[in-house]
């Protein structure tokens, strides 16, 4: 058995295509018209109720108990690309006691979306401010052995 990615549902495919490929830069492998899927494995699906056959009410909308997470590479970047949209945020940046930095906010159709300051950034900043290889593994809670692991794989 192959896990192939996660469904989520909106209410119009169209505005949720959108926002995925422009604030994410995703890319799209199937379009079915109501179902859209992208490379990564996430799906949208409009008319969810009728795909898996539950009454229309029963979907809920923000249910805040899942979120789909992204980690970008050029982080500062990614937040001043956010500026150009109405996004309702969970809250601003904060930075994880690890050292890695992430926001939270809705899509169109109240799903949370967390994204993440990519790891092997985390540790090149550390690294970059003066800390050894092991200071930087003890404060991101890994071995060397896993870190050299992220930054090498």
């Amino acid at each position: 058995m192959k896990y192939l990615g996660t469904v989520i549902s909106v209410d119009d495919v169209n505005v949720s295509r959108k926002f995925y490929e422009e604030v994410f830069g995703l890319e799209v492998y199937q379009d079915y018209g109501r179902c859209i899927g992208f490379t990564c494995g996430l799906s949208l699906m409009q008319d969810f109720d009728w795909l898996v056959g539950v009454p229309k009410d029963e979907v809920l909308k923000t249910t805040n108990n899942i979120e789909l997470y992204f980690e970008e590479k050029n982080y500062d970047a990614f937040l001043k690309k956010l500026e150009k949209y109405n996004i309702k945020y969970l809250h601003g940046v904060k930075e994880q006691p690890w050292g890695q930095r992430a926001i939270r906010f809705y899509d169109p159709d109240g799903h949370i979306i967390e994204v993440s300051e990519d790891m092997k950034n985390v540790i090149n900043r550390f690294m970059v401010s003066g800390m050894s290889k092991e200071e930087t593994a003890k404060r991101i809670g890994a071995s060397l052995e896993d870190m050299e692991k992220l930054l090498n794989g």
